[in-house]
């Protein structure tokens, strides 16, 4: 891998990296501030995810640090995620819901990213990001079936 490969490879990580911690925080966030009988589910979801998305973090610092880049303090994310701020109406389940699609299909379009710019180059990296990848679509999953719930049920 050449020098210029493995900042390019780096830089996506860091991008990754800070979607995970942005997601952490919204989810966390989300799963305090929603209110209703109907919320439930979709709270005990976010509070579970919460661990795997600050896991895909860490693994992700750890292979930043590997690729001898700078693992990132809070001073150098930016955060993006408008479609998952909590909602005004804390009975509001459906906007969340579609945050959390929103935000997982970023994260699967972002380690497909990664995973195309490693080819041949970053069988690791690679392998860490297909693995992350399947974690974000089973995710991803999960909330359109909450969404074809919830709109079942006119919510």
């Amino acid at each position: 891998m050449t020098d210029a490969q493995r900042k390019k490879i780096v830089k996506l990580l860091y991008t990754s990296y800070n979607m995970e911690l942005e997601t952490v925080i919204n989810y966390v966030a989300n799963a305090v501030h929603l209110d209703g009988i109907r919320a439930k589910h979709i709270k005990d979801s976010l509070e579970a995810d919460v661990a795997e998305e600050l896991g895909h973090a860490q693994s992700l610092a750890r292979r930043i640090k590997v690729l001898e880049g700078r693992v990132p303090g809070s001073q150098d994310l930016k955060m993006t995620q408008k479609a998952l701020q909590p909602p005004k109406n804390p009975l509001d389940i459906k906007a969340v819901i579609k945050g959390v699609i929103a935000a997982e299909q970023g994260a699967i379009d972002q380690y497909q990213s990664i995973i195309d710019a490693c080819e041949g180059i970053d069988p690791v990296t690679q392998d860490l990001c297909t693995t992350l990848k399947g974690d974000e679509e089973e995710h991803r999953r999960e909330f359109k079936g909450f969404l074809a719930e919830a709109e079942s049920m006119k919510l």
